[in-house]
């Protein structure tokens, strides 16, 4: 069973003005990318896969590539 655990976006103001939260599905789907009903076993098989699936990515070679020419970071 999943672990119980605060939700990132729990602090997020109620009623908040901001643009960006406005919508009725913003919250939702931002709620949605952190997974809370997974128990640490499915996160780690998720975040796994995630990161092999990065690292075959040409966009993530590319931006790899234009951060260590424009700031030197690899």
């Amino acid at each position: 069973c999943a672990r119980p655990r605060p939700h990132p976006c729990s602090s997020l103001p109620a009623g908040s003005q901001l643009p960006c939260f406005h919508g009725s599905s913003t919250i939702r789907n931002l709620k949605e990318r952190f997974h809370m009903n997974m128990t640490e076993e499915q996160l780690q098989l998720l975040i796994e896969q995630m990161v092999d699936g990065s690292m075959r990515s040409i966009t993530t070679k590319l931006y790899d590539g234009f951060q260590y020419l424009t700031n030197g970071i690899m």
